[in-house]
């Protein structure tokens, strides 16, 4: 019996493969071609890396947009509603639509058991094959190689960077890792790289398969000046290209200067100033979103971050210990990450430690991470819930405080939940 909402399809899809991820395309290619599902005549982006493919993603659509061009983006997770993951034309898609293409999935399937996320990234195919869009930029979920998303062919392929993170399905090595994200190249077509430091592994695929590569601080980059900043790399006539005076921008310049790098690659460009405010119009809910609430009749700043790994909790550190406050944390944080990794960078920056479980049979116990910031001699106290613990740090901390939320995009997603509840905000940013 099909389901009749999106919440029922949602809690169906979760029940219908026995494990979470089985790695493999077969499947997946075998019900896109029953499906109808082909290669689009469109531009296609794929983008893979252990961080910054969010806001890759975002920065590559607001130039794809910007230019006239109607376009698919799909994403995971989500940080509120699945329709995040699907956007066409810069909009989620409706429960109507993904209810739609989750039964025509469906019945392609027949016998064949496909994951949660296989599911979602054949429906998304679906409905960017339906809207007959000029280009689509597809998110590698978990690695490149083996990802649903690799059963299109891109135009352009990206990688943000190369990491530890998934190390059950990845391999515990640069070197592993690195040749699963190597699986998304294709031959002859562009490589824009944002890591600096090529695996092995990783750099052999791209000479075996004559990857015509720009690569961050060699073909492409960006640096400041006392104008802003400006970015530099290579147009789409093979010719040099520089976009300089770009103003202060909410996401990471690494990932939006690999977004106007790959743009260039696709053969695109726009004049200097729709560059900038492409840029400048890129955002993505949860990564260094700034908050202003009204909490007792005083503003109080938020800081919400999903950095969930050494590298993004590396990068998040290098911003905070840029702009000295006081500042408070609340922490959540999945057992199968690495604790360690994303505490070491940021042991210092905070005043006290607020932590809670998730809402997540995967959550790490508030016993894990007390002890573990106890012994590094951080001030911890622990709540039942992420907005427990945010109430009392809005409650007993001075408002010249800055409270930053991450560690899981389920920390974060509590914490947006219940400050809309509170309906008490007074501005994002």
């Amino acid at each position: 019996m099909l389901a009749a909402d999106l919440a029922g399809w949602l809690a169906r899809l979760e029940k219908l493969h026995p494990t979470d991820i089985e790695m493999g395309l077969e499947r997946v290619a075998e019900v896109a071609r029953r499906t109808g599902i082909r290669q689009p005549g469109s531009r296609v982006f794929t983008i893979t890396g252990t961080n910054g493919k969010g806001s890759t993603c975002a920065a590559l659509d607001s130039l794809l947009r910007r230019s006239g061009l109607r376009t698919g983006v799909y994403t995971s997770p989500h940080l509120l509603t699945y329709n995040e993951r699907v956007c066409v034309d810069g909009q989620p898609v409706s429960d109507h639509q993904l209810c739609d293409a989750f039964a025509a999935i469906d019945l392609a399937r027949a016998e064949i058991s496909l994951t949660y996320f296989e599911f979602g990234t054949l429906a998304a195919m679906y409905l960017f094959q339906l809207a007959e869009l000029d280009a689509w930029v597809l998110e590698v979920g978990l690695g490149g190689r083996l990802d649903a998303v690799n059963i299109i062919d891109p135009d352009v392929a990206i990688v943000t960077s190369i990491g530890l993170d998934h190390q059950e399905y990845l391999g515990n090595t640069r070197e592993a890792v690195g040749f699963e994200k190597a699986g998304i190249l294709r031959t002859g077509k562009p490589l824009v790289c944002s890591e600096t430091d090529l695996p092995q592994t990783f750099a052999a695929a791209v000479a075996r398969l004559q990857v015509p590569v720009q690569q961050r601080g060699i073909g492409y980059g960006w640096e400041s000046s006392d104008s802003g900043w400006s970015i530099w790399g290579v147009g789409p006539k093979l010719t040099p290209r520089r976009v300089n005076h770009l103003p202060p921008v909410h996401l990471p310049r690494d990932n939006l200067c690999s977004a106007l790098q790959a743009f260039w690659a696709a053969g695109l460009d726009l004049p200097d100033n729709q560059i900038i405010e492409a840029l400048d119009a890129a955002r993505v809910p949860g990564r260094l979103e700034q908050r202003t609430i009204s909490w007792h009749g005083q503003p109080r700043r938020l800081l919400l971050d999903v950095g969930h790994n050494p590298h993004a909790a590396g990068f998040l550190a290098q911003q905070l210990r840029a702009r000295p406050l006081d500042r408070h944390a609340v922490f959540g944080l999945l057992a199968d990450k690495d604790l360690a990794g994303v505490v070491h960078p940021l042991l210092g920056v905070f005043d006290g430690w607020a932590v809670a479980p998730l809402d997540s049979p995967r959550t790490r116990p508030n016993i894990e991470l007390v002890t573990h910031l106890t012994a590094l001699s951080e001030r911890v106290e622990a709540f039942e819930s992420v907005p427990a613990a945010l109430e009392q740090v809005l409650e007993n901390t001075p408002a010249s405080t800055e409270i930053v939320i991450f560690g899981s995009f389920f920390c974060v997603s509590a914490a947006i939940l219940w400050l809309d509840e509170q309906t008490r905000e007074v501005s994002n940013g």
